[in-house]
């Protein structure tokens, strides 16, 4: 018996370091090593900005005031806006807005972000299709950087980059950093090739490419990137088109988001179980190492910690795992009560990050499981 503990000790270890720093590193070396050029030149094609949005009165005005800030000819810009359900005066703050082309689409029950997006798309005029979300403010040169990537013929969609415009306060300098983390896999990934998913909040496709997304998608921003992938086009990543965001101060305001991002996995294996084909699924290894593995962390960590405690007494590294573990613990329930005082040091905001992302995996599973309606709002 101890033998057999002994190896899932291993197995469990091996997976988690393979997760968090063998995939990164694999695919930042093969980003350096076969690097993939984007042939980028300076374009103004049409463009038909697409939003989503429920409820959002208190975001539209600063949203379209940056939208007419945008350094791109206005007269190639135009704008759908679906208000999914909305119960306040969205839509009449968007007819009234004056300086943008805008035509708004009300629906009155609410039906989720993917159908909104198939009929604000069916809709649209424009050449490109700028897909992005109410909370977010755009660089200036956003639009024109996603518009240089779409002039190389190969590439069906590029994404660029969201930044936390209040790093520096909370929570949100850990979750700054994770997403830095985040970041920098994927722009390995578009140099080697596509990136897995793209950022929802901003990023441009041609529209001649765009397939309707099923009914009830969480994660369009990573089924549509990856049919895009099997038609043979690249999906890749701008690090100079940015958008601005502020962060949930509190782990408990980003736990519902987190959590619902996280159960758009499972259902993407339900909606499209292709993916999990590697002969159909030509980012399937990418997909499963980056996407589906993360989703096994923390039943990895809570089998490695059982392993741990039954072999602490007969393998030193065992015992140290052990005593890192419950230290991790300790911290997440520490910050649970004097959440200032953990919040001071960069490694330990890290650990908490790191901690709440892991317990959010586990409970999407059973999000999903009990509640099919996540894909509202």
């Amino acid at each position: 018996m101890s033998v057999a503990v002994y190896v899932t000790y291993w197995a469990c270890l091996l997976l988690l370091v393979y997760v968090f720093a063998g995939y990164p590193l694999a695919i930042w070396c093969w980003s350096w090593l076969l690097p993939r050029r984007i042939c980028k030149l300076q374009i103004t094609p049409t463009i038909t900005v697409v939003m989503a949005i429920n409820d959002g009165a208190d975001l539209v005005q600063a949203k379209l005031a940056n939208l007419l800030e945008l350094d791109y000819p206005a007269d190639k810009i135009d704008i759908v806006v679906a208000c999914d359900g909305c119960r306040d005066d969205t839509a009449a703050q968007c007819r009234n807005f004056s300086g943008l082309q805008i035509r708004v689409m009300e629906f009155a029950e609410r039906r989720g972000n993917a159908a909104c997006l198939n009929d604000a798309a069916a809709g649209a005029a424009g050449e490109l299709l700028l897909i992005t979300d109410p909370r977010q403010q755009l660089d200036p040169q956003a639009l024109r950087e996603l518009a240089a990537n779409l002039a190389d013929p190969t590439v069906g969609a590029v994404s660029g980059e969201m930044r936390l415009s209040d790093a520096s306060a909370g929570i949100a300098r850990g979750i700054d950093a994770c997403w830095r983390y985040e970041t920098l896999i994927r722009h390995a990934e578009s140099r080697s090739g596509s990136t897995v998913g793209v950022t929802g909040a901003i990023y441009a496709m041609r529209r001649s490419l765009f397939q309707p997304l099923p009914p009830g998608t969480i994660l369009g921003d990573v089924l549509m990137p990856m049919t895009l992938a099997a038609s043979g086009r690249r999906v890749v990543f701008e690090p100079l088109a940015l958008s601005w965001v502020r962060s949930a101060q509190q782990s408990a305001e980003e736990r519902r988001r987190m959590i619902r991002r996280l159960a758009g996995n499972f259902q993407l294996l339900q909606l499209a179980p292709w993916l999990l084909q590697p002969w159909r699924n030509p980012l399937w290894w990418r997909f499963v190492s980056h996407e589906l593995l993360r989703l096994l962390a923390p039943w990895l960590l809570l089998l490695l910690t059982l392993c741990s405690a039954l072999l602490a007494t007969h393998h030193r590294l065992c015992a140290w795992s052990l005593l890192a573990l419950l230290t991790g613990l300790a911290i997440l329930l520490l910050d649970r009560r004097m959440p200032s005082a953990v919040a001071r040091w960069l490694p330990v905001r890290l650990a908490v990050v790191f901690g709440y992302l892991n317990l959010f995996a586990a409970q999407a599973l059973i999000a999903f499981a009990r509640n099919r309606r996540m894909h509202l709002w």
